[in-house]
């Protein structure tokens, strides 16, 4: 949570402003539609989407708020020759950015809010089993899940049922409740929208309101987020993205071309209210849910939870699982689609239709992507590159300049994936004692990371070098890096370098970044180089080079951002 919201009574409200007025380079939001708007092409071989909204933001501006495509672009899907059926050119609707988009899966972040809020008022508690609010869901072996493994999808539920193919509510909540879960609770994490769809029963049960009602009450009326609802009206069809051609096989019912409906079929089948999709709205309204949550609960005058209560939405309780961080119905540092954005407390969700929320509480940056990549049918569709995309420009938007007092500009290694860039330092004398600079580093772990490395004489072998580090600003015990490396999260804070040289003649330093996957972290920076003798003076002095020595670049260059 952004540090200035958490004692605020008045959390403050959005304004629509420049790049610069949000502290962001504009240069690479540009660069962030011009992304998006490559993934309608082919992607590989079909557009990922018909058409996009994106809006992204730092502190209280939104900085960049952009529509590209269609909202309805296919009037059919023609499976024999795998090809969309083109509206005809008047009846084909550009996208703008206030269109209003079936968000699927971001609707469990609202049933989640509404589960915390009850969670404040002490009506309902995160370790209680479910079955003590909601009896008949503990039929089948499922006494014993908790409401903390319903919001962390731990209860070892499946991950969905065919809950459109009972004949009335009635048979479709039997079908949940009689459901056996194929784990023992807690034992494994499971993405599924039944853990929501047994919340939504269960919210309902203890409040005795209906979740759009709750919704509207709760968090939309309070937030001004008047284009956020369950079942939209038909006079909101209009500004609507379009969905899919849902006909079977590829969809589970037969509706055609589905626009304005909710696109899931177990939502549709219960009415279009229910805890896992249903939801429509748009980036705007999204844009200040992400701002209430950023600033400890509180937008404008209207508070809807506390600090405290917003800490436990966005705090890991999958410790056990790891790779599967997971809030209270929030996804927690999932670089898959939060990019080099991603980090211990980046918060988000992604829904099935093409949405995504991602919040990065350390930078204070929000992003919102809704497109309609199911438009017109769902097996177009491949991964999460755009939203990858869009949130490494927002990453790449935020400056990393180096810290008062030192250089105008840092080497910067690029975030370029698959290869990599070494820095390499001119060779030095036996009198050669240390190493110094200050360093910024922010690597996806597993497949991206930086090596400092040495070599003497002749052809070179390079070797791992162990250096610590500690941060420039801040109270914070030196951190040994014993194997040479610096990889994940470094608080996206600057660190001073120092690692001890061997007295070797000839001796070379390196800097080397690799990456081995296209999902990568923020990159690396590098500034200030020195060696220094053993009595601290300097050998070489990146601002003041001398005799030519110079830092050999490859791939790396100059930045000021």
């Amino acid at each position: 949570m952004n540090e200035a919201g958490r004692g605020r009574a008045d959390g403050g409200a959005l304004r629509w402003g420049t790049p610069e007025e949000a502290g962001l380079l504009a240069r690479e939001l540009e660069g962030m539609v011009d992304d998006v708007r490559a993934f309608l092409g082919p992607s590989p071989v079909r557009p990922w989407c018909a058409g996009a909204v994106v809006l992204a933001g730092r502190g209280r501006t939104v900085a960049l708020h952009r529509a590209v495509g269609w909202a309805a672009r296919w009037a059919a899907y023609d499976e024999e020759s795998d090809t969309g059926v083109a509206s005809a050119p008047e009846e084909r609707v550009p996208m703008t950015p206030d269109t209003v988009f079936d968000i699927a899966s971001l609707t469990k972040l609202f049933t989640s809010l509404l589960a915390v809020r009850q969670m404040e008022r002490g009506t309902l508690e995160l370790g209680e089993r479910v079955a003590a609010y909601l009896p008949e869901f503990g039929r089948a072996g499922k006494a014993g899940i908790t409401v903390r493994q319903l919001l962390g999808h731990t209860s070892g539920l499946r991950a969905e049922l065919p809950l459109y193919e009972a004949p009335d509510r009635e048979a479709r909540l039997r079908m949940l409740w009689e459901e056996a879960p194929p784990d023992p609770p807690g034992t494994v994490y499971r993405y599924s929208d039944l853990n929501l769809i047994a919340l939504h029963q269960l919210l309902e049960r203890i409040t005795g309101h209906g979740l759009e009602e709750l919704l509207h009450d709760e968090i939309t009326a309070p937030l001004g987020m008047h284009r956020t609802r369950f079942v939209p009206p038909l006079s909101w069809r209009a500004e609507t993205a379009a969905t899919e051609d849902a006909r079977r096989p590829w969809a589970r019912l037969d509706r055609g071309m589905v626009r304005g409906e909710v696109h899931d079929e177990n939502a549709y089948a219960m009415g279009g209210v229910a805890g896992h999709a249903g939801i429509f709205s748009r980036a705007r309204d999204l844009a200040v849910l992400a701002r209430t949550l950023l600033d400890g609960g509180a937008y404008g005058s209207a508070r809807i939870l506390s600090p405290a209560s917003v800490d436990l939405l966005l705090t890991d309780v999958n410790q056990d699982f790891p790779g599967h961080a997971h809030g209270l119905g929030f996804e927690l540092d999932q670089r898959w689609y939060m990019g080099a954005l991603s980090g211990p407390r980046t918060a988000g969700h992604t829904g099935f239709t093409g949405t995504s929320l991602v919040l990065d509480p350390d930078s204070d940056t929000f992003l919102i992507l809704l497109a309609n990549s199911v438009h017109p049918v769902r097996t177009w569709r491949s991964g999460s590159a755009p939203r990858v995309a869009a949130a490494n420009r927002l990453a790449r938007a935020i400056p990393v300049r180096p810290p008062a007092g030192t250089a105008a500009t840092a080497w910067f290694s690029g975030m370029a994936a698959p290869g990599g860039a070494t820095l390499t330092l001119p060779p030095t004398g036996p009198d050669a004692a240390r190493l110094t600079c200050l360093l910024w580093w922010d690597t996806a772990p597993d497949t991206d990371r930086l090596a400092l490395e040495a070599a003497a004489g002749g052809p070179a072998r390079w070797r791992p070098l162990a250096f610590d580090t500690a941060p420039v600003e801040g109270p914070a015990d030196a951190l040994p890096h014993p194997d040479g490396t610096a990889v994940g999260w470094s608080g996206r804070r600057w660190h001073h370098l120092t690692a001890a040289l061997p007295p070797t003649p000839g001796l070379r330093l390196r800097f080397r970044y690799a990456t081995s996957s296209r999902t990568v972290g923020r990159g690396v920076y590098v500034t200030g180089l020195r060696v220094l003798d053993r009595s601290g003076g300097p050998l070489f002095d990146e601002s003041r080079p001398a005799d030519g020595s110079r830092v050999e670049a490859d791939g790396w260059h100059r930045s000021a951002d």
